[in-house]
């Protein structure tokens, strides 16, 4: 009596791939015929790895392209503020505009806002 066994063992400690291995494994598990399961039999590779470099190569990652990174935060710059003129007896009524755009944006003033500095504004929100 014969009896055969087949050992089948995962390779201990870690691997190093190449970007062409990479995507050979990534062909093999998602070409046209592929399987994902049948991929990580044949490479002996985990699902999580494949999983993985299918995210780095659509983004660009796998091939060494990096996107450049968008700026988080913008300069600010302080400066003094303006001497403000007495308030007139509106301003001091407690008089205030309101302004709804067709868009939607709602601006509200007090009486003692600068014409043209309202006009500039509304201009802006208007585009």
């Amino acid at each position: 009596m014969s009896s055969r066994i087949e050992v089948v063992s995962r390779v201990s400690g870690r691997r190093r791939w190449t970007v062409d291995q990479k995507l050979a494994v990534l062909r093999d598990a998602f070409g046209p015929e592929g399987c994902v399961r049948a991929a990580c039999e044949r490479h002996n590779v985990g699902s999580g790895s494949i999983y993985t470099w299918r995210r780095q190569a659509m983004s660009g990652e796998l091939a060494g392209v990096h996107k450049p990174i968008e700026p988080v935060f913008a300069e600010v710059q302080i400066s003094e503020q303006p001497a403000l003129p007495a308030p007139t007896l509106a301003a001091r009524s407690g008089s205030v505009i309101g302004i709804e755009l067709p868009s939607g944006i709602k601006v509200t003033v007090d009486a003692m806002v600068d014409a043209d500095a309202l006009s500039r504004v509304i201009g802006v929100l208007t585009r």
